[in-house]
């Protein structure tokens, strides 16, 4: 359920039939979530979601007409736009990577089990990223060799006191609130107030896009 008390509302975006109804028929069976549509492709999630309300996407990469990343962009542009789970099948390490930036809130295998993709769910609707910040990393690690840091990136460090750049840094190693409060003997609370203030000055949505934030920027390189 959402804080309103109502169902947590989902729209499913997949150019394969059988795998939007095996969604649907899982999602069905929750009592606190509701499939409000189906798409087959980018283009036409988008028109879906210019007709109904959702809290969660479910977000194929690999479509004809649009692509999950093009769609994703641009469904980040609306205000207040729905989470966005994308789908991948973990080779297209790329892919997965530009559907972050893009601005998905996580992703998930294709074949992962339904209690995962339930919960995930559940996670976005609560605001919350769904990717473990070390999942990220392992991802970003494995594209990075492709990545050049980009200048406007590393400018917008600038922006950033030198705690909020430490707090950065840590949550792109993959640490948790509280392995980084211990890291930097802070409060827990100074660290949440660093990563909200860190996070609004970069506009970034979520701990997943901080960690694609802080590759681009330079500011973590892989294995360091």
């Amino acid at each position: 359920m959402t804080r309103t008390g109502r169902p947590i509302r989902v729209a499913v975006v997949d150019d394969q039939p059988l795998i939007r109804a095996g969604f649907s028929m899982v999602l069905a069976g929750q009592d606190d979530i509701e499939v409000v549509g189906e798409a087959e492709n980018g283009a036409d999630a988008l028109d879906l979601l210019r007709k109904v309300e959702a809290d969660v996407v479910i977000m194929d990469i690999r479509m004809p007409v649009m692509d999950g990343i093009q769609a994703t962009e641009q469904l980040m542009g609306w205000g207040d736009p729905p989470g966005v789970l994308v789908l991948t099948t973990f080779d297209n390490d790329e892919d997965a990577f530009a559907a972050l930036r893009a601005g998905a809130g996580g992703f998930l295998l294709k074949n992962a089990p339904a209690a995962e993709i339930v919960n995930a769910i559940r996670v976005l609707a609560a605001g919350e990223s769904v990717v473990a910040p070390r999942i990220t990393r392992l991802l970003l690690d494995r594209v990075s060799d492709r990545l050049a840091p980009q200048s406007g990136q590393s400018q917008r460090l600038d922006t950033l006191t030198a705690r909020e750049r430490d707090v950065l840094a840590l949550v792109a190693r993959g640490k948790s609130n509280t392995e980084i409060a211990a890291d930097l003997y802070v409060a827990q609370a100074t660290v949440k107030t660093h990563l909200g203030n860190l996070m609004a000055k970069l506009h970034l949505r979520d701990r997943a896009q901080a960690v694609a934030f802080a590759y681009e920027s330079g500011l973590v390189r892989p294995a360091s």
